[in-house]
């Protein structure tokens, strides 16, 4: 083989020296070397654009089979696409919490005596006065459906200010992505614009007077003096049901495709497959 390349060598040398063209070198080169090793240069070169096609071929495919296919998308369609997810989210989660019972009855976000009162609670009880523990509990939740309506309007200054690179980012998330960077955005405003509303729910369903007298029951049957905020308990409480309410919202249209009632949700969320 070694002799086969300095032969090939030595005719492209000699060739060149009598000022051949470069057609001319190449065709001896390849003749010479089909001859001695049945090797034909020629044949190999063509075989370059084959392999840079196949390569290409095997690149789209790669593409094609992956998760996400957001190429046919602006970025405004996925920016629209996450912020009405979120509107739907927080709109159906307030109308379903902001009603009678909207929290009583909704185990997910029932409040419940506050633990460091349950031994009130299991007090009131073993002396026959369980109907007054229902009842603060009840008001409690009663001041929360009244609260939670303050809580739309702030959601909705958030969404709005979501930025296309925050959409991109929550789109391709977890299922709860979207909540999270709502609450992120919003949970310091909530609990200010929250609080004296709370307030005043739980002065307007009678939870204050309520509390006061169980509380007072409490102290005098047990000698100790027990004291609680019940204001950013509630405000705390109904804020995060808010959000479970949106989680909820949101893992649905993203993982059921029935739940995504628009156009614009289908196209989105329908192009990335969990």
């Amino acid at each position: 083989m070694k002799k086969t390349i300095f032969l090939a060598a030595g005719l492209i040398f000699s060739v060149s020296s009598q000022a051949q063209t470069q057609t001319q070198i190449f065709d001896i080169l390849r003749s010479a070397v089909k001859t001695k090793t049945g090797v034909d240069l020629g044949s190999t070169k063509t075989q370059n654009p084959t392999n840079s096609t196949t390569t290409g071929s095997t690149n789209t495919t790669t593409n094609s089979n992956s998760n996400i296919n957001l190429g046919s998308f602006t970025s405004t369609q996925i920016s629209s696409g996450l912020k009405e997810a979120l509107n739907l989210g927080v709109k159906e989660g307030v109308q379903k919490l902001g009603v009678t019972d909207g929290f009583l009855k909704n185990e997910a976000v029932k409040i419940l005596m506050p633990e460091k009162l349950r031994k009130i609670d299991t007090t009131l009880r073993s002396f026959g006065l369980g109907s007054l523990a229902d009842q603060g509990v009840k008001l409690l939740n009663r001041a929360a459906e009244d609260a939670v309506t303050e809580a739309t309007p702030i959601f909705t200054k958030a969404i709005t200010s979501m930025t296309i690179d925050d959409a991109k980012n929550i789109l391709l998330g977890s299922n709860n992505a979207a909540t999270n960077y709502l609450q992120t955005k919003t949970q310091t405003q909530l609990f200010t614009a929250f609080q004296p509303k709370v307030q005043a729910s739980l002065s307007k369903v009678g939870a204050d007077t309520v509390w006061k007298n169980m509380i007072s029951k409490y102290n005098a049957f047990t000698g100790q003096a027990v004291t609680t905020d019940l204001n950013e308990y509630v405000t705390t409480e109904t804020i995060n049901g808010v959000f479970k309410m949106v989680a909820e919202k949101e893992s649905g249209i993203r993982n059921n495709s029935a739940m995504r009632t628009t156009s614009i949700l289908q196209k989105v969320f329908g192009a990335v497959k969990k």
